[in-house]
């Protein structure tokens, strides 16, 4: 196929579920079904789309010297232009598989799990923008032009996370995620005007392809004298926008309450959208960290920030009931693990995670979501045979979306379909989402050689311990940490299984609990397919077994992505130390899970072992009090401030000044009304009167008589014979 034409199909890839987005909110939003319908079509117009083009053009070996790339005038700056344009890289082509892949999926499901929702063609017209937008932000050729999808998708997270909008925890959770990212849009915004100074350009292919503008970043100190270069403050500012968009320290506070959205729209956040966007745009400003220097403040800054974020997801997750924001935290911890990866500069194992993480998170995040509606389905059905002592009707099955009808504060007194105190058993009433779900949590905690996970997992560790022997002091604390929290994540993966699906039921609802329809299960397999079977398009080559039996398919992703950068990452040698570890994490998380869950599953009323650890567990429980931090340190003194300025200044001056120039102006309002009355009216008054009385005394005059007339005439024709010969002298 010639680049002409994958330039137009590049073009028109993103464009379906924008024009979807339009057609739903303008004419069809009224039609449940066409709604959805016009949604799902769209979306996987535009998968057709990009798998064309990513198949066209994974056989080109020249494709990261020479990617497919069109742009046009834009934004006139005088004598140049700011332009608008579409690339396919290697990066962006990979993310032009896994991203449209995975929203079509999830918009399938959608049409199963949002059915009774009396908001369905609003949910599916904001999904359709928030796919779109993702489109545009992988296809994009500029840092502005990704900025702008970039604030698209911010949109829609803020309309979908708030979607239960009569729900206060809804739209509080939606304002905290909108203002949260908003820190670090702000950091970026800054790095794309330092970049813009600095390089006169926005384009990713000008900048970050052109070893001598990389060069000059890199040898040009920091405006503000830090001792770093331009490539590396560039490159901080710049990551301050991956922090906030993909939750990591200390801007994560933001996702876990992202759960009050509907669980598609957690899959779309956490697996084909939101926090990807952030880790997609590191790793393509990653040539600017390498120029910058691996052992620079910016690498170190990403590393730690990475580590760190990693821990603590990981150990919040130990300690939360409810399953989907289990999986919130997990999500917190993998992008750990990635952003950690890049900033030991293992730019493929950190592309590599991604891709992985989107299918396996996605397949859990939906299938938490059939767990949901399959007990919602068992509670409504013992709530309708209390009631009414029939069985059950199926047309509760979805009465979750109408929970933002209720006053919240009755919520804690109601039954809650996430929480997995309230689940067991449910591999019986749930077969095909329990087989998947556990392909998921699998493919999460890295189980070895059959997930997709383990495969990406391991090259971290690789990658790290391959820097560390190298002595790069970050890599041994990035090593270290992710060790152990890949320990946790396969204890707490263990932890939500075997509650969830194991052991007696242990609620009625769990008891009665129903497999979810076609339209969820069906994207659940296929993406259980990719979460078992994708990790080996990286195998490595010298890998005992799967190496030789992979042959030239071994190593596939990296030798694809490396076309794409101007310094390449070296290839590392096999060493089975890490590839040890990645056996040891597994086998230690899930047999400590095995003994505290799964020996003895949970019962009814038992007290979850977890809670024994007291004081820790409460610290855990409560997410190491960041939001009770982030209140006392920045919205309640912000509150104490506006509050003031409320007193102070709005009242005390603003209104004061305000309202004495209102008793001012009614004072000079009341001496042009003295004037109106007293000048303006009263010669007006005046001169009426005085005609109107001249008037009454001529009417006399008239008095129907002739002689009376004649005499009149005679007097005035003197009186003009007397003036005329007085003053014609």
């Amino acid at each position: 196929m010639s680049r002409e034409l994958l330039q137009t199909l590049t073009w028109l890839a993103p464009l379906p579920p924008l024009l979807a987005f339009a057609i739903i909110a303008l004419f069809t939003h009224r039609h449940r079904q066409t709604s959805s319908t016009i949604a799902v079509g769209a979306m996987i117009t535009s998968a057709l789309l990009a798998f064309i083009v990513f198949f066209n053009v994974i056989g080109m070996p020249d494709l990261g010297k020479y990617p497919i790339r069109q742009s046009i005038p834009w934004i006139p700056t005088g004598e140049t232009f700011l332009r608008m344009g579409i690339a396919v890289d290697p990066l962006g082509a990979t993310f032009l598989f896994m991203v449209p892949l995975t929203c079509s999926l999830i918009f399938i499901y959608s049409t199963g799990y949002m059915a009774s929702d009396p908001l369905y063609s609003r949910f599916f017209a904001f999904l359709s923008l928030f796919g779109g937008s993702m489109m545009g932000l992988v296809v994009s050729d500029s840092l502005l032009a990704l900025f702008i999808f970039w604030e698209l998708m911010g949109f829609c997270s803020y309309s979908l996370i708030g979607f239960f909008y009569r729900k206060p925890s809804a739209y509080k959770a939606a304002v905290k995620a909108f203002m949260t990212t908003r820190v670090g849009d702000m950091l970026l915004l800054l790095g794309m005007v330092y970049l813009y100074s600095q390089t006169g350009t926005l384009n990713f292919f000008d900048i970050l392809h052109n070893e001598e503008a990389l060069r000059l970043l890199a040898e040009t100190p920091a405006v503000l004298g830090l001792g770093i270069s331009a490539a590396g403050m560039i490159g901080i500012l710049i990551f301050g926008g991956t922090v906030g968009k993909s939750a990591q320290f200390p801007l994560h506070v933001w996702l876990p309450d992202a759960m009050e959205g509907p669980t598609p729209v957690s899959a779309m956040i956490h697996a084909a959208t939101m926090v990807s966007a952030g880790v997609f745009m590191l790793l393509r400003f990653f040539p600017l960290f390498q120029f910058a220097g691996h052992d620079n403040v910016a690498f170190t800054i990403v590393g730690v920030i990475g580590a760190i974020t990693a821990l603590l997801g990981a150990t919040i997750a130990v300690a939360q009931y409810d399953i989907k924001r289990v999986l919130a935290f997990s999500t917190i911890s993998q992008l750990g693990f990635m952003v950690a990866a890049v900033g030991i500069g293992a730019y493929i194992a950190a592309g590599f995670h991604l891709l992985t993480h989107a299918f396996f998170k996605a397949l859990l995040f939906l299938g938490s979501g059939s767990v949901i509606h399959g007990v919602e389905h068992g509670h409504h059905h013992v709530a309708h045979q209390a009631s009414s002592g029939s069985s059950g009707s199926h047309g509760s099955a979805h009465a979750a979306h109408e929970e933002h009808e209720k006053p919240q504060e009755h919520a804690e007194h109601e039954f809650d379909p996430q929480d997995m105190r309230n689940m067991g058993g449910l591999r019986h009433r749930m077969p095909i989402t329990f087989w998947t779900f556990l392909i998921g949590g699998l493919a999460l905690m890295g189980f070895p050689f059959i997930t997709a996970g383990f495969w990406s997992k391991d090259e971290i560790f690789a990658d790290a311990f391959h820097a560390m022997n190298e002595g790069n002091p970050l890599a041994l604390i990035v090593f270290l940490v992710l060790v152990f929290s890949a320990t946790l994540t396969a204890f707490y993966t263990t932890r939500q299984i075997a509650l969830t699906f194991f052991g007696q039921p242990r609620s009625e609802a769990a008891k009665h609990a129903a497999e979810s329809a076609p339209s969820m299960t069906i994207p659940l397999i296929v993406l259980a397919v990719f979460a078992l079977f994708l990790g080996f398009i990286n195998v490595p080559k010298d890998f005992p077994v799967f190496g030789a039996v992979l042959g030239d398919g071994a190593y596939w992703l990296k030798n694809f992505l490396m076309s794409g950068l101007v310094e390449k990452e070296p290839t590392i040698p096999f060493n089975i130390i890490p590839v040890l570890f990645s056996l040891a994490v597994v086998a230690v998380g899930l047999g400590l899970g095995y003994v505290v869950y799964l020996r003895r599953p949970l019962q009814a009323g038992q007290t979850d072992p977890v809670e024994k650890l007291g004081g820790l567990f409460a610290f855990l429980h409560n997410r190491w009090y960041f939001d009770a931090l982030y209140r006392a340190i920045f919205i309640q003194p912000m509150q104490w401030a506006a509050d003031n300025y409320t007193r102070l200044v709005d009242k005390g001056v603003i209104d004061a000044v305000l309202e004495g120039g209102y008793r001012a102006g009614s004072v000079v309002a009341g001496w042009f009304k003295t004037f109106d009355r007293v000048v303006v009216t009263g010669i007006s008054d005046l001169i009426g009167n005085t005609i109107r009385d001249i008037g009454r005394e001529g009417r006399e005059l008239q008095s129907g008589q002739v002689q009376n007339y004649l005499l009149s005439g005679l007097i005035a024709a003197v009186v003009l014979i007397v003036f005329f010969l007085v003053f014609s002298r």
